[in-house]
């Protein structure tokens, strides 16, 4: 009986376009509302144990960052819990850019995704378990698109305001992983720079900024086609209420710290995106986010700081995304972490490529690295 494959499942996306044998499929990914992008792709394979499965996802040379793709794995899974580097090879002149994934599953089900899924049942999971954890509240900001909830766990007593979020781009599960990380070491009552931290903060983080768009299986946009991280300026009720919310629930408490959690689909680095181009922007500020990254590498070992996004010209950042709106509406230090999809050129592990787990132990460095930034003068 030939192979078959399925996408129809929370943040599921492939397209078959046809079968070529057995265990042979050529495929292609289904465009986010709006039309504009594609590039996550998560779909399970079944009835292939034991042969050599050969997936091709073609028309990649128009999807959304075709510079990812070279030097770029797939993930596989059998039971989605271990995930690994699948053998992976990407052609630009092949059916105009096609990524082939070549692997002999070991079970009736393989699970294939762009980066390990995150799913929207983990995630509540998540969010239950960390309202029941001693000094947390959760609370719901507002409604997606299509009505499900903004989450967001609160936690610390300290006069600081300290707004953590993630996934205003869907596809970057990573940084879904990276807030698990991190809301698992605030609720540790051994992780010191957590206790540090809660003495010092009020923090905020909110673990899905866009809930529709997971489930649907963008990269990056709303079920509104909207682009979240180029909403910030002027959210609206009907295009972008997840941003609405937020940028409100923020007015509400003030911001002294902001951290948007991506992934990048390019660069084989960790490295974070500041604010420099923002018209008024102070010296207090800039120096608060040379010192933040200056302990997050003392802290973590796959940070770094000699590659990433130029900053912007004096006075001239887009104020339409949130690291550089909120340093401009709060005067407050605002950064832009990125992890990569690859993996980590800086510290290479080529059986995983960059993981959940090293999201994870990047949360905790990262908020050691804040711990030491709210103690230090």
């Amino acid at each position: 009986m030939p192979a078959t494959i399925s996408s129809a499942f929370d943040s599921g996306n492939i397209r078959v376009i046809r079968q070529d044998g057995p265990a042979a499929f050529t495929l292609g990914i289904a465009r986010d509302a709006g039309g504009e992008f594609f590039q996550w792709f998560h779909f399970r394979l079944s009835g292939a144990r034991g042969a050599e499965a050969v997936l091709r996802i073609t028309g990649l040379n128009r999807s959304a960052y075709p510079l990812g793709w070279p030097g770029y794995a797939a993930r596989v899974s059998e039971d989605r819990v271990a995930w690994r580097a699948a053998d992976t090879r990407f052609d630009p002149e092949e059916e105009e850019g096609t990524l082939t994934i070549r692997v002999i599953p070991a079970s009736d089900h393989l699970w294939v995704a762009y980066f390990a899924p995150y799913p929207l049942e983990r995630q509540h999971d998540l969010v239950s378990r960390m309202a029941l954890a001693p000094g947390f509240r959760a609370q719901v900001l507002g409604t997606s698109v299509e009505g499900r909830p903004i989450d967001c766990l609160e936690v610390g007593e300290g006069p600081r305001q300290v707004w953590i979020y993630a996934r205003q781009h869907p596809g970057e599960t990573m940084a879904a992983w990276w807030m698990e990380g991190a809301l698992d070491a605030l609720a540790d009552p051994v992780f010191a720079p957590g206790e540090r931290l809660r003495a010092a903060a009020r923090l905020h983080l909110v673990p899905n900024m866009n809930p529709d768009g997971a489930f649907r299986g963008y990269l990056r946009t709303n079920a509104a086609g909207a682009n979240l991280n180029r909403e910030w300026a002027e959210p609206t009720a009907t295009r972008s209420p997840e941003v609405l919310a937020v940028r409100n629930a923020m007015d509400a408490t003030g911001v002294d710290f902001a951290l948007d959690v991506h992934g990048d689909e390019a660069l084989p680095h960790v490295f974070i995106a500041g604010f420099e181009g923002v018209p008024g922007v102070t010296g207090a500020q800039l120096d608060g986010l040379e010192r933040f990254k200056t302990l997050l590498l003392a802290h973590s070992p796959d940070f770094q700081t000699r590659v990433g996004y130029p900053p912007s010209a004096p006075g001239k950042a887009n104020l339409a995304m949130s690291t550089n709106q909120l340093a401009a509406r709060f005067g407050c230090v605002a950064a832009t972490l990125e992890m990569p999809f690859k993996d980590c050129a800086d510290r290479p592990t080529p059986a995983t490529q960059w993981s959940p787990e090293r999201s994870k132990a990047l949360a905790r460095a990262c908020l050691a690295a804040l711990a030491d930034l709210f103690v230090t003068p």
